[in-house]
């Protein structure tokens, strides 16, 4: 995807540095950050320099790869892939990633660890553009038959930032909207804004915008009144963990789209590669929910007057926040589930046929 015209991808190793494109500065400033060590890519994780699970799990790869650069002992790097695994517990490719990378490298002679490590993470990332790539073929069949059917732009609502910017390339839940855009169909994009970090209007507006594909942002609790309107076709969202049941672990405020969507029957779809599956946890309610610091609800970030970014309190002084990043929404209500091998339902059955 691209960028003021040039493409790029999101995370990329080069002159032995693995190279990202800062998420916290979007959209007013495009910086480029070099991670060096393994604790820049822990730290690249906990303050979301980078975010969005495929792409949480590449940079857990590549940090892999930069504990094996910076230090092959065993007990080093087994240390490394503990601490990231810790960074984060939601998102399921993260563990997935280094578990991946840590079987990749067992019992490897220690001259070969690094371009080992290299290739397996450059493997993840690429594998992870192609499955993004085909979610969005798959999914590009449904936004063609509404508007086979409505004859006008389709509107698609969509929640926080499932955007190649949260993945390698392509997106998740934005996959078939650009896939749909490249093809000529008329598409407009409701952006929840995604309160506390706004990833909706941040990085999903931005990222559409460099597309030229036409979206507006709204506050988060828009979605349900549009679509009681009929100004909602279709909700396609992403997913930081999907249960063999078909439960959906995603950005909080999913689950209230999804009641909306049902009430109004407006189709309810998640995007998500095969690695966003949890195939061992059974019960939601087992789903590790990450609860961040309060001050990203306290909290605003802008450009000032003088073209810097500030961050400004916008709560009373003594008041306290909880911030919980990620709700989950039953299986019920998912009229699928977009993946990278074609829509299943959002049953153990359903996913099973596709990923026996």
């Amino acid at each position: 995807m691209r960028i003021k015209g040039k493409e790029y991808r999101t995370i990329w190793f080069e002159n032995n540095v693995v190279k990202i494109i800062d998420q916290t500065k979007l959209p007013h400033q495009f910086v480029i950050k070099e991670l060096k060590t393994i604790k820049d890519a822990i730290n690249a994780i906990k303050i979301m320099e980078v975010r969005g699970a495929p792409l949480i799990g590449g940079t857990a790869a590549y940090g892999i790869a930069l504990a094996v650069q910076e230090n092959n002992d065993t007990e080093f790097i087994k240390k490394s892939a503990k601490e990231l695994i810790q960074s984060r517990p939601t998102a399921i490719n993260l563990k997935w990633a280094v578990d991946r990378m840590i079987k990749k490298l067992t019992g490897i002679n220690s001259d070969q660890l690094l371009s080992i490590a290299l290739n397996e993470a450059k493997e993840i990332c690429d594998e992870d553009e192609k499955f993004c790539e085909n979610i969005g073929i798959n999914g590009l069949k449904v936004i063609e038959e509404i508007y086979n059917k409505k004859k006008d732009t389709v509107n698609i609502l969509t929640h926080c930032n499932a955007g190649w910017l949260a993945t390698i390339n392509w997106g998740t839940a934005t996959s078939p909207i650009y896939h749909a855009h490249k093809k000529g169909i008329p598409v407009h994009v409701w952006v929840d804004e995604t309160r506390p970090r706004n990833q909706g209007a941040n990085l999903t507006s931005y990222e559409l915008n460099e597309e030229e594909i036409p979206n507006t942002i709204i506050a988060d609790n828009t979605g349900g009144i549009l679509m009681q309107r009929g100004e909602v076709d279709i909700c396609i969202v992403g997913t930081d963990r999907t249960l063999s049941n078909g439960d959906v672990c995603n950005k909080i405020g999913t689950y209230l789209k999804a009641l909306a969507a049902h009430d109004n029957n407006v189709p309810f779809y998640v995007a998500l590669p095969s690695s966003t599956i949890d195939w061992d946890i059974k019960d939601a309610k087992d789903i590790p929910i990450e609860e961040r610091n309060s001050e990203e609800l306290s909290h605003v970030e802008g450009i000032d007057e003088n073209n810097e970014i500030k961050k400004v309190l916008i709560y009373p002084t003594k008041s306290k926040a909880m911030n919980l990043a990620f709700d989950v929404t039953p299986a019920k209500y998912v009229t699928g589930l977009i993946t990278e091998r074609g829509i299943s339902e959002a049953s153990f059955d359903g996913l099973s046929k596709l990923f026996k």
